[in-house]
């Protein structure tokens, strides 16, 4: 593993990044993006990853096939990922600590990708923000929804290029399902439904939290994968890898996983904002786990694109089937897909099946082929991303859009605590109306020595 500059003691380069963090809120900044500074064509970007193993070694390696795209930065509390990163990348700065690569090392990167655990985005996110990083983020965009507003208010002073990593937005077949629906394919409308039935492949294994911990894994640092989290022992097959999406102080359960992917058409195409209020109906929860299943009403303020002043969109996991009377299937179609959305209008309906596959218009007779617009232009999300800050643009996946889709998400999430009620939502002032122990979930303290101003 190559390391060109010595890594500081952690307790010196914390104090360091408080005093930069700190530093960023008022006129200054860690560093400015090279490539900004360069006005040569043939410059590359220079990106460091945060989170290198998972879905964030993915983003990094489909973001570092781009041609002028150079991986300078690496990090991961996991010895091994790391240093199988930096193997592929030698010639990458590789420490295990997000806050010593922000504080040590910014001159050499210009952009940042972020693929952590859902409680560790907003600290580096807002952190590299203020240095004017560019900057790809995992979704869901944070874990709470104070941190998402915070996120995209920072995004837009730093006036850099950002993208979520919801990659079925730069799909064909999503932009042309809001191109149907856009273009009164099937009128105005009345409501959608969503569904996400997949196998919950990271329920933790043991779910029993004891005070004893279990051996630590060897090369493995606990501490600061908890990072703002509160500390508590390690236990086996309970949090990492994968399985701390279960937990209500790591992850925001299969909604919070897929929502932002599922959602996004429906968002794009019918002109939602935030929704008024949503309930969940049946199982909920309320210890340290999410639910493992649940159905959630979210209803909007309506558009020119829908039939009535308000839509509703209805959500289904964890095998909680939709109400099959209301989907049309397409005649090769036997039964209902495991994941998919139905668009519900005056005139028919649109099913699309996210597995794969082009949305299709119903009864499909009524909507022959010659009827379906030209398909979009090819999209490569990662690639997208990079394209967009050589060129100064915003992405297609721009915090403006990605941080109201999270909150939408979350908002809906956030009803899991309280089964059967109606949670009225309050945007503005990002509060459940009337619901004091509700909106008491929208903030989270951090733990000591992890503050960062304006979070937790």
């Amino acid at each position: 593993m190559k390391n060109d500059t010595p890594s500081l003691p952690r307790s010196s380069s914390r104090r360091r990044f408080l005093g930069q963090a700190l530093a960023a809120t008022g006129a200054s900044a860690i560093g400015f993006p090279a490539v900004l500074r360069s006005a040569s064509p043939n410059s590359k970007l220079q990106v460091a990853s945060i989170g290198v193993g998972g879905m964030g070694g993915n983003t990094m390696k489909s973001v570092a096939s781009h041609p002028k795209v150079a991986i300078t930065g690496l990090c991961d509390v996991e010895q091994r990922t790391l240093g199988v990163a930096a193997r592929n990348f030698p010639d990458a700065v590789a420490v295990t600590d997000w806050r010593e690569l922000l504080a040590d090392h910014a001159d050499k990167f210009d952009a940042v990708t972020i693929g952590t655990p859902d409680h560790m985005h907003a600290a580096p996110a807002v952190t590299a923000l203020r240095a004017k990083k560019h900057l790809y983020l995992q979704k869901p965009m944070a874990s709470t929804l104070h941190e998402c507003r915070v996120i995209t208010a920072e995004a837009k002073k730093a006036g850099v290029t950002t993208q979520l990593g919801n990659q079925g937005r730069s799909t064909i077949e999503s932009r042309l399902a809001v191109e149907l629906i856009q273009g009164g394919a099937i009128g105005k409308i009345k409501e959608v439904i969503i569904w996400e039935n997949k196998n919950l492949n990271w329920w933790p294994k043991n779910t029993e939290l004891r005070d004893e911990p279990d051996p630590a894994l060897a090369g493995f640092d606990w501490d600061l994968w908890l990072g703002v989290r509160d500390p508590r022992p390690w236990l086996e097959n309970t949090y990492h890898p994968k399985a701390w999406r279960a937990w209500f102080d790591f992850g925001v359960g299969e909604m919070g996983d897929m929502g932002c992917h599922h959602f996004d058409p429906t968002f794009d195409a019918l002109k939602l904002t935030a929704p008024i209020k949503v309930r969940q109906n049946g199982d909920g929860s309320s210890g340290p786990l999410w639910g493992k299943r649940r159905q959630v009403e979210l209803v909007f303020p309506g558009s020119d694109v829908t039939a009535e002043d308000t839509v509703k969109v209805t959500w289904h996991d964890g095998d909680y089937r939709p109400d099959a009377s209301k989907i049309p299937l397409p005649k090769d179609m036997p039964e209902l897909c495991e994941s998919g959305t139905c668009w519900i209008g005056e005139t028919g309906t649109i099913f699309k099946n996210y597995r794969g596959g082009r949305p299709i218009v119903l009864p499909e007779e009524k909507f022959p082929a010659e009827k379906y617009p030209e398909d979009p232009a090819p999209l490569n999300h990662y690639h997208g991303w990079v394209d967009a800050v050589m060129a100064g643009e915003k992405s297609i996946a721009d915090f403006r859009h990605g941080g109201p889709l999270t909150e939408t998400v979350l908002v809906g999430a956030m009803a899991d605590r309280f089964p059967d009620q109606w949670l009225e939502w309050d945007r503005e002032n990002l509060a459940f109306t009337g619901n004091e122990a509700a909106t008491a979930l929208v903030k989270r303290a951090y733990r000591d020595g992890w503050s960062v101003p304006g979070l937790g």
